[in-house]
C-alpha cells in the first residue's frame, strides 16, 4: 500500500475541513438563491484567483492543441457531471445526507478500477472499501424513508458520485505532459462556460434579484475555499496517489458535513452515526497506513 507523505497528510485534512463544513454552506447558500447561478458566480470569483495561484507559482497556462479533447474528457467526468448535477440535487437533499451520497465515490471507484481499468486491489484495501460502503449505509439510516421521497435528488448525487469515481481513475493515468495546476485551471474554465449556459438557459429570469449578504458570504466561500484550494487540492492527490487511496483517504468529509450540519440544524445523532465514524477511520487507515516490508534483509556473505 502507499505511504502518504507529510504534503499529501497537510493537503488531506485541510480539504476536508473546507469540503466537509461547505455542505451546509452551500445548502443555506442555495436555499436562498437559483443553485445554477450560486454555482456560476462562485465560479466566476474564484476563476481569476486560480490564475492568480498559478502566476505566483510560474506555473504555464498552455495547452498544446493536441491535447485539447484529452482535457475535455477529464473535464467531462471530474467537473461537469459533479457540478451540474451536486448543485441541483442537494435542493431536495440535506446537505449531509447529500454529502454522505456524493461520497459513495470511492465504492464506485473502486468497482470501476477493478473492472474498468484491471486494476488489481490487496485484500486490505477491499476490506476498506466495504468498511466504507457500510460506513455509508449506517449513515443513511435514519434517511431512506425521506431519500424515497426524493428519488431525483438521489440518482444525480449517485450519478455524480459514479462519474467523479470515472474521473479520478481518468486523472491518475493521464499522460498530459502539464502541471496539475494548469490542467486544474483550464478544466475549471470550461466547467464554468458549461455552467453559465445551464444558467443563462434555465435561470436568467431570477437574475433581477441580488443575492443577499449570506449567500454572499456562501458564494465567497466556494469561490475560494472550493474552486481556488479544494479542488486543485483534489486533483492533486488524484494524480500523486494511487486511486483507491485518494478516494477513501477523503471519506472523512461527508462526516464532517454530517456532524457540522447537526450542529448548525440542531439535528439529533444517533449510535449508527458514531458506528459510521470508527468504520470509515478504519477504511482510511486501510489504505493509508504503510504496509509492512516484506523483502527479506540482505546479508552480507562476510559475515558468519
Amino acid at each position: 500500500m502507499h505511504a502518504i507523505s507529510r504534503q499529501h497528510l497537510v493537503l488531506l485534512v485541510a480539504l476536508t475541513l473546507v469540503w466537509g463544513i461547505n455542505w451546509p454552506i452551500m445548502k443555506a447558500g442555495i436555499m436562498g438563491y437559483q443553485p445554477l447561478s450560486f454555482r456560476v458566480l462562485s465560479m466566476w470569483i474564484g476563476l481569476p484567483v486560480l490564475a492568480l495561484v498559478l502566476v505566483w507559482r510560474r506555473v504555464p497556462f498552455r495547452i498544446a492543441r493536441e491535447h485539447w479533447a484529452a482535457l475535455g474528457w477529464l473535464t467531462v467526468f471530474n467537473m461537469l457531471f459533479w457540478h451540474t448535477l451536486a448543485v441541483i440535487a442537494i435542493q431536495s437533499l440535506s446537505s449531509g445526507r447529500a454529502a454522505i451520497l456524493g461520497y459513495t465515490m470511492p465504492v464506485f471507484s473502486a468497482i470501476v478500477g477493478a473492472l474498468w481499468f484491471h486494476q488489481r486491489l490487496p485484500l486490505r484495501a477491499w476490506g476498506g472499501v466495504g468498511a466504507a460502503a457500510l460506513g455509508v449505509v449506517l449513515l443513511l439510516w435514519h434517511e431512506f424513508v425521506r431519500l424515497s421521497g426524493a428519488p431525483q435528488g438521489v440518482a444525480m448525487m449517485l450519478l455524480a458520485a459514479a462519474m467523479w469515481a470515472v474521473g479520478t481513475q481518468m486523472m491518475r493515468r493521464t499522460t498530459l505532459p502539464y502541471a496539475t495546476l494548469t490542467l486544474c485551471f483550464w478544466m475549471t474554465v470550461l466547467a464554468t462556460v458549461w455552467m453559465s449556459g445551464l444558467a443563462f438557459a434555465f435561470e436568467r429570469h431570477a437574475w433581477g434579484t441580488l443575492p443577499s449578504p449570506g449567500v454572499w458570504a456562501a458564494i465567497i466561500y466556494n469561490a475560494l475555499g472550493v474552486f481556488a484550494f479544494a479542488q486543485v487540492a483534489w486533483l492533486i492527490l488524484a494524480r500523486d496517489l494511487p486511486p483507491i487511496a485518494s478516494t477513501l483517504s477523503v471519506m472523512m468529509i461527508p462526516v464532517l458535513g454530517v456532524f457540522s450540519g447537526a450542529w448548525w440544524l440542531g439535528e439529533v445523532l444517533h449510535w449508527q452515526d458514531w458506528a459510521a465514524v470508527a468504520l470509515i477511520m478504519l477504511a482510511i487507515a486501510s489504505v493509508l497506513w504503510p504496509a509492512k516490508d516484506r523483502t527479506p534483509p540482505i546479508v552480507s556473505p562476510d559475515k558468519p
